[in-house]
């Protein structure tokens, strides 16, 4: 079968980084690490693992990093190449081991289901046991043995040689990952669940009351799934979002967001003073340097990860405020850490999913927004801006690169 991988090789990534920086298209063709070819479909580890046959696969900004070799080296012993890229998945279940098959027997799971994969590879997937602290309370994006076990080193589903990945026809995954896509819940909507998920679970575990004011810098598909998971969970802030392009402000406005600030401006705002002016607060100019702003916003989201974004969402959080760094962060540079002290900002990191109360329940994240869908409270297939076949990979990379000239907020790779 056709799989589009990342091959981990040195010499293709010296390539890509000495040539990307006069032809991007250098850190996807023939000579970088992002190639499709021929691979043979990966075996069941075990007989608690199950086939996913895909239909719908997301190609997610950490893919998008992952092309562009923004990733930090630090990740690498996180991952075994060369592994099929695509851990946001929509597909149905085929070849079931037998263990699988009597774990789901009372799930409704069975050959022939659709669902969706909580992509993370912790201990259970692994076959650990006992399990780790994190996993034995829930927290399975911080588990402690994304190297050990039945599978090669990854963080998830994507990353894994052993598993396969949803850029190409079919992946396994352990019985424990799948869960089922309710009948009136679209695959369209479904495939944007992981995106939806990593702005869903920071908000949960920091809920802003009615009574605050949110500040969302970066208005991409997270940052407008912060806007929507915020108005989800029932909150009624106020939400502020920080937006590069209109067709983005304009999403955001659908999903809740009550004012929108532009980055840019034909003419030439000053999104500083801006904000400045709708927290509250003002500017000081120090004798060198960015201006600091007094009072700012109770809640920050940086959707972004960027040392700029970083920067901003720092200056803007209100003192005693907290930030929240939603947006992947590999390398900030120019970042000014003086708001953190000077302010007491609490400064709080997220990574994926993990299992949230809800409604009374523990629910893993992909479950809580599951249930947002089957319950009607949430309805994501209008940000399924863009489609393409796996053959035209190029073509998503490229699209996905210029979003902003596309009008593209979220792409996925569609199979028949």
């Amino acid at each position: 079968m056709k799989a589009v991988q990342f091959l981990g090789s040195v010499p293709r990534w010296v390539f890509s980084r000495a040539a990307g920086g006069f032809d991007r298209r250098a850190f996807y063709n023939g000579l970088s690490n992002v190639v499709m070819r021929e691979v043979t479909p990966p075996q069941l580890p075990n007989d608690e693992w199950v086939r996913v046959h895909t239909r719908y696969a997301g190609f997610c900004g950490s893919d998008k990093n992952l092309v562009l070799l923004h990733d930090s080296p630090s990740t690498s012993p996180f991952s075994s190449f060369p592994f099929t890229i695509g851990h946001e998945n929509v597909g149905i279940v085929g070849e079931m081991g037998p263990a699988a098959a009597r774990a789901l027997a009372d799930t409704g799971i069975g050959e022939g289901s659709r669902v969706v994969v909580d992509p993370l590879l912790s201990c259970v997937p692994r076959g650990i046991s006992p399990v780790c602290p994190a996993c034995a309370r829930g927290d399975y994006s911080l588990c402690s043995n994304f190297t050990e076990g039945a599978v090669s080193p990854g963080f998830s589903i994507g990353t894994c040689r052993d598993t396969g990945g949803g850029w190409s026809e079919q992946f396994v995954a352990h019985y424990s990952q799948l869960i089922p896509v309710p009948d009136n819940v679209s695959s369209e909507n479904a495939v944007l669940i992981d995106a939806f998920c990593s702005s869903l679970h920071p908000v949960m575990r920091n809920l802003p009351g009615d009574d605050d004011t949110v500040l969302i810098i970066g208005c991409g598909i997270i940052g407008i799934s912060a806007v929507a998971a915020i108005r989800a969970m029932g909150s009624r802030a106020r939400i502020i979002v920080l937006a590069k392009y209109k067709f983005q402000a304009d999403a955001a406005s659908r999903y809740g967001a009550d004012e929108i600030v532009f980055m840019r401006s034909k003419q030439g705002a000053d999104y500083y003073a801006e904000l400045a002016d709708k927290l509250g607060g003002r500017l000081l100019q120090p004798m060198m340097g960015k201006r600091i702003a007094i009072g700012g916003a109770n809640y920050v989201f940086d959707c972004v990860g960027s040392s700029t974004s970083i920067d901003d969402s720092l200056r803007f959080t209100a003192p005693g405020g907290t930030m929240v760094l939603v947006g992947l962060a590999s390398f900030p540079k120019g970042v000014d850490w003086t708001p953190i002290w000077l302010k007491e900002i609490d400064v709080r990191g997220s990574f994926w999913a993990s299992t949230e109360e809800f409604e009374g329940r523990k629910m893993r994240t992909y479950e809580v927004a599951l249930e947002l869908m089957r319950t009607g409270r949430l309805d994501l297939s209008p940000l399924l801006t863009h489609r393409f076949a796996l053959n035209d990979y190029r073509r998503a990379i490229e699209t996905n690169l210029n979003a902003g000239r596309e009008g593209l907020i979220k792409s996925a790779f569609v199979f028949d």
